[in-house]
């Protein structure tokens, strides 16, 4: 016998005897209708996690794998690093002017510009917690802030030991060469 038929004959026997749940005249009380129903619905649920469990015994689990836009940056220049490098000219435009914007300080058209940036994908060199700073490449018809960043590094904001520019949102980076 199933937990599931156990559970079943149990909740539909009637009270014969002064049973906590059961009511006077012998019918079932509601607490004990749902006590039957929570179990059930647990005993149903166990079920299903078993079942789940043993199919990704003998199945593989899937392997997730990126798309070709968040491998790692390749060199493009001998600078000693694996990030490669982009003259400032190449930036798109609203690049170069949030670059010019950074070296004056301000003022930026987004809240969150200059904020701590963390380096949590680990693609940049290894700093200390709040040596990077990351500032909004606005898009003219983005109506959100967009993907393109650029993130700087040093203890002066104004005058950065060096930026870099991401156009896929951290996935990969180049370093801006002024």
């Amino acid at each position: 016998m199933t937990v599931f038929s156990s559970l079943t004959a149990i909740a539909s026997q009637p009270c014969s005897t002064a049973v906590a749940g059961c009511t006077p005249s012998g019918g079932h009380s509601p607490s004990r209708k749902l006590l039957a129903a929570l179990l059930l619905g647990l005993a149903a649920f166990a079920g299903c996690s078993q079942g789940q469990q043993a199919s990704s015994r003998t199945t593989p689990p899937p392997v997730a794998t990126a798309p070709a836009s968040f491998a790692p940056a390749t060199p493009q220049a001998s600078t000693g690093s694996r990030i490669p490098t982009m003259p400032l000219q190449q930036l798109p435009r609203q690049g170069q002017a949030t670059y010019a914007l950074i070296l004056q300080g301000g003022p930026f058209p987004f809240s969150k510009d200059g904020s701590t940036f963390f380096n949590r994908e680990q693609l940049l060199p290894q700093q200390p917690r709040g040596y990077y700073r990351e500032y909004t490449v606005a898009h003219p018809k983005a109506r959100n802030r967009g993907a393109k960043r650029i993130v700087c590094g040093g203890q002066q904001p104004r005058q950065p030991d060096a930026c870099y520019y991401t156009s896929d949102h951290y996935a990969s980076y180049a370093r801006i060469v002024p």
